[in-house]
């Protein structure tokens, strides 16, 4: 299996020793990403809506770089802060994904970095 190191301008960078993305044959594994704002380096203000859109968006731009979509998604893994912002992030969500849905688990943990209150990974089909 050839393992290809992916690093895309335009979406944050890795705040700890692990890349954006690796790609391994014909798959790409998206590491967790933030709501980061890209101009300030900080996370988003405004709630859980505006940090899901974000972090999607990170993650959109990510894919492009790679030169996938979400559409080419098969598996994402949300982390909330806060379980019963479940509904808010789903339906954030489904703003990005209409159809084909990618499967996916939502998980509720204590803390996530820079105190975000989402964060999300994901793995993409070439």
């Amino acid at each position: 299996m050839k393992k290809q190191i992916i690093k895309v301008t335009g979406c944050p960078e890795a705040i700890g020793p692990y890349s954006q993305a690796v790609k391994a044959n014909d798959l790409l594994f998206v590491s967790g990403n933030l709501p980061i704002d890209v101009e300030t380096g900080k996370i988003v203000d405004g709630g859980i809506e505006k940090q899901t859109h974000m972090t999607l968006k990170n993650i959109s731009v990510l894919l492009d770089g790679a030169g996938l979509s979400l559409n080419d998604i098969v598996k994402t893994t949300i982390f909330i802060k806060d379980m019963n912002d479940f509904p808010k992030v789903n339906s954030v969500y489904a703003e990005y994904f209409t159809c084909d849905y990618p499967a996916r688990s939502t998980v509720e943990v204590s803390k996530l970095p820079k105190d975000a209150l989402i964060e999300i990974e994901c793995i993409a089909k070439y």
